[in-house]
């Protein structure tokens, strides 16, 4: 007979060996309950420690008259996300206002600031449990009500829609600086909150603005001294309902990569050498399972194919032949549920109306033909934000056919500039035609000397997140570490994974290396001895 304590041990040792076992917690398949704050230590959870602590076994944020936190900061859960699932927690609250984020993202360029939907509570006697929009539409469903979230003339609308019950009955159920129990259920669109038991907010979201997944994350508000604390933290992850691409068999996030036809001769436009560069750097680096898929070779994609990948990426001729383009709605449709959206060089040119809406909406901004342009110029990027696509990248500078003046959406909302410089004089040097010139992008430049934006990146309503890259009409600028480090941080970002604070790794690639997967004959006179030496001074400056 087996002991007690031997069984344990081969207990322990099974569940390791299948990736059961994490240390201090069995992790969870879905329809299982996942304790996620161990009662002792922060691990997994990511905030200011100068708010946040670990006191009488609970999370704990505090802020006092003479520290206070200049704007809502978040303690963000870093060992998953949410898409739909069932939360659970307790929570105690001396004065102020806090919540719980679901489905949330990260603002760009402020460290632990969060915004989507928000279970909220206070000190108060008004908005415990309502469902709020942090950064986000507002209040979406009042304490008591049922609602339903919808575009209504082209304006967001919330329209209540029945009762959950009287809003001074629940607050009665509620205790004052005292423990009180919150759940959150989110399946498919369907929101609904509890506290202590009682149905507090019932929200169904059929806004094109809604969110099927995102982060985790817990409140510690502006304003007047406060204090808030939470223990007995679980989640449980339903199936699927609604929610976004699914991703690998080995739960890794997935890229698909959409590689165009030839169309510029031997050393540009190469696109499925370069797809396949970059997917075989993707794959090697361990942070996101890539495909390259020939849309010459094989047409568009599968459903199927398009519906497990956690992001997409076109590096193809764009314009009125844009692959995308009679594929608007059923990409809308994957974008809806969190996808990533990449488009490389030509592939960030499109039509204007609904095709260019929809680059507005993925990606934050389109080449529009009579307001972009395409010259080939030297472009030197000496300063990049704070941004995941721009971790471990160095200065650089290449000549390519950097189309700049882009169509953004409307003061650069909600977009971040990541390429950005003042394109010469020459550059404008054409007349004025679809793509050589036009008098607001003369004025922008040579008059008013605005700096142009070669890259830019969007973390989306939806849950997704977009970047699009003039660069890479020469197929040797992938010889260049940091444009291709770059590219592939993006990729990584738009997956909806971790990128490392160093950057994905890059790799170091040769000419042997640009020469693989080739649409375009060699031609017998290539000098690939002045292409290495290109290559070799780019990648040492950089090092310097």
């Amino acid at each position: 007979m087996i002991s007690r304590r031997s069984w344990l041990g081969y207990a322990l040792i099974a569940l390791t060996a299948i990736g059961l076992w994490s240390g201090s917690t069995i992790v969870r398949a879905d329809d299982e309950w996942q304790t996620i704050f161990d009662g002792k230590t922060l691990d997994g959870w990511d905030g200011n420690p100068e708010f946040w602590r670990v006191e009488d076994g609970c999370i704990t944020g505090e802020t006092t008259k003479d520290k206070p936190t200049k704007g809502n900061t978040f303690i963000i859960w870093r060992k998953g996300e949410t898409a739909d699932f069932e939360l659970t927690l307790d929570y105690k609250i001396i004065n102020g206002n806090s919540g719980i984020q679901y489905r949330s993202f990260e603002v760009p360029n402020e460290k632990w600031v969060i915004g989507g939907y928000q279970g909220d509570f206070e000190a108060g006697d008004t908005y415990s449990g309502i469902l709020y929009g942090e950064r986000y539409r507002g209040i979406l469903c009042n304490r008591g009500q049922k609602t339903v979230l919808k575009k209504k003339d082209g304006k967001f609308a919330v329209e209540v829609v029945g009762s959950v019950g009287d809003t001074k009955e629940i607050q009665a159920k509620i205790k004052k600086e005292d423990w009180n129990s919150y759940r959150i259920v989110a399946k498919g669109y369907h929101f609904q909150h509890f506290i202590n038991g009682v149905a507090t907010a019932d929200c169904t979201d059929e806004d094109t603005e809604r969110r099927a997944k995102g982060v985790l994350a817990l409140q510690l508000h502006a304003g007047p001294a406060m204090k808030v604390q939470f223990r007995n933290i679980k989640i449980k992850h339903l199936k699927a309902g609604g929610s976004a691409s699914t991703g690998s068999s080995t739960g890794k996030k997935t890229a698909l990569l959409l590689a165009g036809n030839p169309s510029h001769g031997f050393g540009a436009h190469d696109h499925l050498s370069g797809c396949s560069l970059l997917a075989k750097l993707l794959n090697e680096s361990g942070l996101v399972d890539a495909k390259v898929h020939s849309l010459q070779k094989s047409g568009w994609p599968k459903p199927e194919e398009l519906a497990t990948a956690n992001t997409i990426v076109i590096y193809s001729d764009g314009g009125g032949g844009h692959p995308f383009n009679a594929h608007i709605d059923e990409l809308a449709e994957l974008t809806k549920k969190g996808t990533g959206i990449v488009c490389i060089h030509y592939g960030v040119e499109t039509t204007t109306g609904k095709p260019g809406q929809a680059f507005l909406d993925w990606t934050g901004g389109f080449f529009e033909p009579h307001w972009s342009v395409n010259p080939h110029w030297v472009a030197n990027y000496k300063q990049f934000p704070k941004h995941p696509a721009t971790n471990g990248v160095k200065p650089f500078a290449t000549n390519d056919e950097w189309y700049y003046h882009m169509r953004f959406r409307e003061k650069m909302e909600g977009v971040t500039a990541i390429l950005t410089d003042l394109p010469p004089k020459e550059s404008l040097s054409r007349g004025d035609g679809p793509h050589s010139g036009n008098p607001a992008v003369r004025k922008a430049v040579l008059e008013d000397k605005e700096p142009q934006h070669m890259a830019w990146a969007t973390q989306r309503a939806d849950g997704g997140r977009g970047f699009g890259c003039s660069g890479g009409h020469v197929h040797w600028n992938w010889g260049n570490n940091q444009f291709r480090k770059l590219i592939l941080n993006a990729i990584v970002w738009t997956a909806g994974a971790d990128v490392p604070t160093d950057g994905v790794p890059a790799g170091k690639v040769t000419v042997e290396d640009l020469l693989q997967n080739h649409d375009e004959p060699i031609p017998a006179d290539f000098n690939k001895a002045r292409i290495q030496a290109m290559l070799d001074e780019w990648n040492t400056q950089a090092a310097k």
